[in-house]
This record gives C-alpha cells, sequence and structure tokens, in this order.
C-alpha cells in the first residue's frame, strides 16, 4: 500500500471524523433551543418573594460560590466581610481576584448573566473593566420592570421558596412564589427556646407535650397548604436516622427540657428530632404534599469560611438511614437530593425499587457539569422516566436561574444526544420529550401543577 493512497485514507477519516463530530454538536444544539424554549418551574430556590432580584452587582458578587471561591483563592474573609463596607467596594475587592476564578462554572454563570441581562461586552472581569459592568447592572437594575424582564429572559413561571415554619406568608403573589415549609428548626432546634417561642406564636399552641406539638405542627400546615404550599422541605446531617418514638418518649423528653433547657441529653435531643420529623411526614400524607429530604450536609466544618461557606459533606452517609421512613409513609412522595454525586448511585438504586423516592436534582458541591452528566446520565438509563426532576437551581436571586439551568441544558443536550438518539437510534423528537419530561412535566406530576 503506497504512502500516497494511505494519506487519501486518513484524510478521508479525518473528514469523515470532523463530520461526525460537526452533526453530533449540530444535534446537541437543536436540542438544546428545544428545551430552552420551554417554560419552567423552579422546584428549590431561597428567593425573598419580597426582594427576588439583585439590588446591584453586589449582590451577584456576594453570592456564597464568589466569596467562598475567592476566599479560597486568597482574599482575606475580614476583606469580604468587614462590617458596613459598600457593595461597590466589595465588589472591587472581588473584582482583583476574580481572574484566579475564570476556570470554574460559576464564573461562567457571571459571564452569562453579564452578557445576557446586563448587556455587558467582554468575556471576563477583572480589575480594569468591573465598573463597567457595574454600571451597566445599575441601569438595569433600576427599572421598574426589572423582576418581570428577569422573569421572561429565563422562562421562569414560577418558583419555590424557602420559607421560615412562622412565616406569615403574606404580601407576595403565592402563585408565582410558591410557599414551601422548611422544618430544620423544628427538628433539630426544639431544645431552643427562641424556637419553641416562634412555634407558639406562629400557632398559639405550647409544645410542651406529643399531642401539643402535634397540634401545633397541624396548625402550620393548615396555614402553608392555604397559602399554596407545595411542599414540606428539610437539610438533613449525615447522622441522623429516622424513627418512630412513642409519646411516652416524647413526655420525658419534654419533662428532661424543662429541667435542663439547652444542655439536653443528646438522647432526648433525638427524640424530639425523630418525633418532629415523623409527624411531618404524618402530615405531609394527609395533606398529600411532598417531603423534599436533601440529606448528607455537615454544617460548620471550615469555621474560618466566609458566610455559607463554612459546610461540607462525607461519605459516612447513608439511604439505608431512611428505609423505615420509606417503608412507613409509601403514600407519601420523597424528592431526595444528595449534597455528594458518590451517593449518586445509592439514590438511583432506591429510586429504582422505591415507587415513593424521587431522585432530585443537583445539590449544592454535584451542581457542576462534570458531576451532572455522570449523575444525570445515571438516573436516565436506570431510573423510570417518571420518577426523576430533572433541576432546581437553590438561588438566592433570580438573576441566577438564566446561566443555572441553562448550564444543566447543555449537559442533558449532550446526554440525550450521545446516549439515546445516537448510541440507542431514538427519533429526536423522542429525546427531546425525554428531557421535557424531567425539566418540567415531572416538576408538575408531583407538586401538584394542573398539565
Amino acid at each position: 500500500m503506497n504512502a500516497r493512497f494511505m494519506l487519501a485514507v486518513c484524510t478521508d477519516l479525518h473528514r469523515l471524523d470532523s463530520d461526525s463530530i460537526a452533526m453530533s454538536q449540530e444535534l446537541r444544539q437543536r436540542i438544546f433551543a428545544e428545551l430552552d424554549a420551554i417554560s419552567l418551574i423552579d422546584p428549590h430556590t431561597h428567593i425573598n418573594p419580597h426582594a427576588p432580584v439583585a439590588r446591584d452587582l453586589g449582590d451577584i458578587l456576594g453570592y456564597h460560590y464568589y466569596t467562598e471561591l475567592a476566599h479560597s483563592a486568597g482574599l482575606a474573609r475580614v476583606q469580604i466581610e468587614e462590617h458596613a463596607l459598600p457593595p461597590k467596594a466589595k465588589v472591587a475587592r472581588l473584582a482583583e481576584v476574580l481572574p484566579r476564578l475564570d476556570n470554574t462554572v460559576q464564573y461562567s454563570w457571571l459571564i452569562e448573566i453579564a452578557q445576557r441581562l446586563f448587556g455587558f461586552t467582554d468575556d471576563c472581569v477583572n480589575a480594569d473593566n468591573w465598573e463597567v459592568l457595574w454600571n451597566l447592572a445599575a441601569a438595569k437594575m433600576g427599572s421598574d420592570d426589572w423582576e418581570q424582564t428577569v422573569l421572561q429572559e429565563s422562562k421562569l413561571d414560577a418558583v419555590f421558596l424557602t420559607n421560615d415554619f412562622d412565616d406569615s406568608l403574606s404580601g407576595f403573589d403565592t402563585g408565582r412564589y410558591i410557599p414551601c415549609l422548611r422544618t430544620d428548626d423544628l427538628v433539630f432546634h426544639l431544645a431552643t427556646l427562641r424556637v419553641r417561642e416562634r412555634l407558639e406564636s406562629a400557632t398559639g399552641i405550647t409544645s410542651g407535650s406529643a399531642g401539643s406539638l402535634r397540634s401545633a405542627l397541624g396548625k402550620l400546615f393548615e396555614h402553608f397548604v392555604n397559602h399554596n404550599a407545595k411542599a414540606c422541605a428539610i437539610s438533613l446531617p449525615p447522622g441522623f436516622s429516622p424513627r418512630k418514638v412513642s409519646d411516652a418518649e416524647v413526655s420525658q423528653a419534654f419533662s428532661a427540657l424543662a429541667k435542663a433547657g439547652q444542655t439536653l441529653e443528646i438522647d432526648h435531643r433525638s427524640t424530639l428530632a425523630c418525633f418532629a420529623f415523623w409527624t411531618l411526614a404524618e402530615f405531609c400524607q394527609d395533606y398529600r404534599l411532598p417531603f423534599d429530604l436533601m440529606i448528607g450536609v455537615n454544617r460548620s466544618v471550615y469555621s474560618g469560611g466566609v458566610y455559607q461557606g463554612q459546610d461540607l459533606f462525607d461519605s459516612r452517609v447513608s439511604l439505608i438511614q431512611y428505609r423505615e421512613l420509606f417503608n412507613s409513609f409509601p403514600q407519601v412522595t420523597f424528592p431526595v437530593s444528595v449534597l455528594a454525586s458518590v451517593t449518586n448511585q445509592e439514590l438511583v438504586a432506591y429510586s429504582w425499587i422505591f415507587p415513593n423516592v424521587i431522585a432530585n436534582g443537583h445539590w449544592w458541591y454535584s451542581n457542576t457539569p462534570a458531576y451532572i452528566e455522570a449523575d444525570a446520565a445515571a438516573r436516565l438509563e436506570a431510573i423510570p422516566k417518571t420518577k426523576q426532576i430533572g433541576y432546581y437551581s437553590d438561588m438566592y436571586k433570580l438573576e441566577f436561574a438564566l446561566p443555572k439551568f441553562a448550564m444543566y441544558k447543555r449537559v442533558l443536550s449532550k446526554i440525550l444526544s450521545d446516549r439515546f438518539v445516537q448510541e440507542r437510534n431514538w427519533p429526536e423528537e423522542r429525546a427531546v420529550s425525554l428531557g421535557k419530561q424531567v425539566l418540567r412535566g415531572n416538576v408538575e406530576r408531583y407538586f401538584g401543577f394542573a398539565t
């Protein structure tokens, strides 16, 4: 075989490879365009419905992802959290270290917000051009219709909130900003007098026994459901193992609490936590609300970290700790988020076996494309398509919906293109339909929206 022939063969193979890559990229882009056209319901955020959009660029760069990355990259905590530091001065300090972060996906969120929402034309933010971005952002955010503009650009129909149990739920549109009863304090901090006082103020019931606590929690559910709440939610530490406890055990724990106060022994604290948690699950069953479980966070691991940049995970958590719960409440839907991608295979298996366990989003430290791709592909290949909620933003300001969902949709488009259309010969329309189901359809299915 002569050299000229070999060169021609290699050239043809290279051309075929190039054509194949181009076709694959075009397929992904077509799928992305279809997914990007649909309107969304964001099933988990930390939006304040009274101030849902950023006031200035300081609210954008003040997001904990940027402050903790900047701190990790060398900016002193005191420089980030200096008391009474004006937002513009804070942005100036953060801008100095942003080039050290430009490889991260979080930085790409910033650029996408800057370009698509604020009209910024540069592809980086640094000490030389941050004031240009500040001024552009200020002009946009100063408009009366900025909130509506962000919702429209992000194609958001509704967003779920994270509401304290004593939130009045007044003064905002609960059709757009959907209440969700957050229950961490009720489960893990009942030994704190201030939490019990808040509960009494919200319900008119003094909690000092199993019956009174059950009545108080019932009042909360009634209040939230009457204000269009669609879910109950809790963040859970790795060591928590919920179990059913007797009323007598709870009475003993309350008696001990009356004597010991904040020094209440760990066993009694565990009794109160398990009782409150189990009772919440019972009310979710009664009111037909999903119970969102976000499992695996260790609080205050890095005591020297910036605000919201102190919590981490470890690998000791297992869903086996929730087997009694899942078996005891077959009528309750449990959308489960795991903090570490290493726990995803277990979540896939539980969603595979238990009808009431739903794989939910890509939470916190798993919310980067590399982890999303592996985790989402495993879910799509192994769990019924009706058993998974693709994504939630976990955002604090509406401006982050656009880049976060876009990131997920790009990854999802790649999975659907490569693994379903090309590898399994699915029609493109069928793959798009699957993507729409996990992005929107299943949110409607499990959170009680009319389709």
